[in-house]
């Protein structure tokens, strides 16, 4: 967990980015998901519509293993995790971090879902915003002996807001929400369960 006067900068920064981030989603309910093949934590090949052969799939998109909101809700997400398989569907999360940093964060939060990386934000780009981390943020990590681009295989410090959508077996999203800009606040896992049941 990172001390308390790195939260404060997250919190300012996190405040400027939902200020400047109005509209987040790149797909809305409807729309028909993008394909795509993407490494796991093991450095295997998973392809998003060779899962929705045999389920739904819930879709989130988080920062990084150094966010400690990103392991908070991907732990959440776990806890409810026996309930999408009851409703047909799997979790998949997805950031640019190296499949590394994926198996870190799989291992800390003992995920039971499949963690992709998605390097350059090559397929983030068409669900959600990607923007620059802010350079007060990196300065602060750096500053707490993070070293923010060995998380990452690329220098360009882009990060994807965070966003969550359920995408139906023939490829159709039938939920897409994000809590914007202000990365502390995250889809409910409740919400997803219930868009799950619809």
């Amino acid at each position: 967990m990172l001390p308390p006067e790195a939260l404060e900068i997250f919190g300012n920064d996190a405040q400027t980015l939902h200020e400047e981030h109005s509209s987040i989603l790149k797909l809305k309910i409807g729309d028909k998901a993008p394909d795509f093949t993407l490494s796991n934590a093991i450095n295997e090949p998973v392809n998003l519509y060779d899962i929705l052969k045999n389920q739904k799939v819930v879709l989130t998109f988080y920062r990084g293993t150094w966010c400690p909101y990103c392991n908070l809700v991907l732990v959440q997400y776990q806890a409810v995790l026996p309930e999408m398989n009851k409703a047909g569907a799997t979790m998949i999360a997805i950031s640019p971090q190296t499949p590394d940093q994926s198996m870190s964060i799989k291992e800390k939060n003992a995920l039971q879902y499949e963690v992709l990386s998605d390097n350059g934000n090559i397929v983030s780009k068409q669900f959600t915003t990607v923007h620059k981390n802010p350079e007060k943020s990196l300065a602060k990590m750096n500053e707490l002996g993070f070293d923010y681009d060995s998380f990452y295989a690329d220098e360009n410090s882009e990060i994807p807001v965070p966003a969550t959508f359920v995408i139906e077996q023939d490829g159709t999203v039938s939920f897409a929400k994000s809590e914007g800009g202000d990365y502390r606040n995250r889809v409910e896992a409740s919400d997803i369960i219930n868009a799950l049941n619809k």
